[in-house]
């Protein structure tokens, strides 16, 4: 099979995560950077990657990389890259997008444009055509820009892997689903422990952890940009990672996962998003309010993103609301709880200091993942 020098990229402050998972599928890491993770692999990682990695953007291939610190430079080194060993005469490419930190080169529009003219010259020159008609399959082509390095990458995911293809309807701010399968990943929660959601908006957080206790792999059910693409990867090798994958789910899983909200609308869109990811029997979606948040049980999770206050009129109740949070979790025993928020005074309102903060970006919102962690519950003695 063919090698490839694969990037994965993910939300900053998850490279850790989704490091541990790259290695779990057994491939050799080359680098961890801000915001993604290099690996080598072959065809059958490629697929692989793109369905089994719970934390990752997208997964590309790594074109090359060179120092350009000049328009001139960007556009020679990109020339120099080995285009025609992945874009057909036929290819339909462009430069989807382009990141830059600390670079000279700052503007995306002015890399994008550059980059692209000078692949058309390359491949001018391999197919000796003098224009190309773009009717074949789609090459997007991603490049990062760090301290005038810059790499570029082909993409085999398309539409980024947080969409799983089961969330048809969304809440107004919902949590992305790469983001909220890494915040119970960075958890000790499993598929035995009680799992609650008090605010479960469209079903995110308990949807990604009812597949996690399954075993289903977030990207079973969706197709893939690299599909298209004529002798990189073949079908037998996507039609093999997706039995694989079909091999692992295990629906006579059992967990106990409720979510919350004070919407009957957005319970009702859970529900439904839920039925769509083929985890709707394992799930208890209710309207309820947080200030009826109670459970007979002990050991329980509460793991959830709540409001924000990001829009004006809601800010004057973030104080009772973070308050309530805090007096429903103390009436829990030995539960654990572990919430996402961008809201400056969460502590402070929930009144008690978390065992330790993360910070993470939900989309461009700084925000941190509060941990508080209770009691295990006693080593079963058989």
């Amino acid at each position: 099979m063919r090698k490839f020098e694969l990037i994965a990229p993910c939300h900053f402050g998850m490279e850790a995560l989704l490091k541990r998972e790259i290695d779990d599928l057994g491939y050799d890491i080359t680098e961890v950077a801000d915001g993604r993770v290099t690996f080598f692999g072959d065809e059958e990682a490629l697929c692989r990657g793109n369905i089994f990695l719970r934390t990752a953007e997208r997964i590309l291939i790594k074109v090359g990389s060179f120092h350009a610190v000049s328009y001139e430079e960007l556009f020679q080194g990109t020339k120099a890259l080995p285009w025609e060993e992945y874009i057909p005469a036929d290819g339909k490419f462009w430069v989807a997008k382009a990141a830059s930190v600390k670079s000279g080169l700052f503007s995306p529009s002015d890399i994008q444009s550059v980059m692209k003219k000078a692949m058309v010259e390359r491949l001018k020159e391999v197919y000796h055509v003098s224009w190309f008609p773009e009717e074949g399959a789609r090459f997007p082509i991603r490049v990062f820009l760090m301290k005038d390095q810059v790499t570029v990458g082909l993409d085999s995911t398309g539409e980024s892997l947080h969409k799983r293809g089961y969330r048809k309807l969304v809440a107004q701010a919902p949590i992305a689903e790469n983001l909220a399968a890494a915040l119970i990943m960075l958890t000790p929660w499993n598929g035995s422990r009680i799992l609650v959601d008090p605010f479960c908006g469209s079903g995110t957080i308990p949807i990604e952890a009812a597949m996690m206790a399954a075993g289903m792999a977030p990207g079973m059910r969706r197709s893939f940009t690299a599909q298209e693409w004529p002798g990189i990867v073949g079908p037998g090798v996507w039609r093999d990672a997706r039995e694989e994958a079909e091999e692992q789910v295990d629906l006579q899983v059992k967990p106990e996962i409720q979510g919350y909200d004070i919407d009957d609308h957005m319970v009702s869109i859970a529900r439904e998003n839920a039925r769509l990811a083929g985890v709707e029997h394992m799930i208890h979606f209710q309207r309820r309010d947080v200030r009826e948040l109670s459970h007979p049980k002990k050991y329980g999770f509460i793991i959830t993103n709540p409001p924000y206050g990001e829009r004006l009129h809601d800010r004057e109740n973030m104080p009772e609301l973070y308050k309530v949070i805090g007096e429903r979790f103390r009436m829990l025993d030995s539960w654990s709880m572990y919430l996402i928020s961008a809201y400056e005074n969460a502590e402070r309102d929930i009144g008690q200091k978390s065992s330790k903060n993360r910070k993470v970006y939900n989309g461009m919102m700084k925000a941190y993942f509060y941990q508080y962690p209770g009691a295990r519950p006693p080593k079963d003695r058989r």
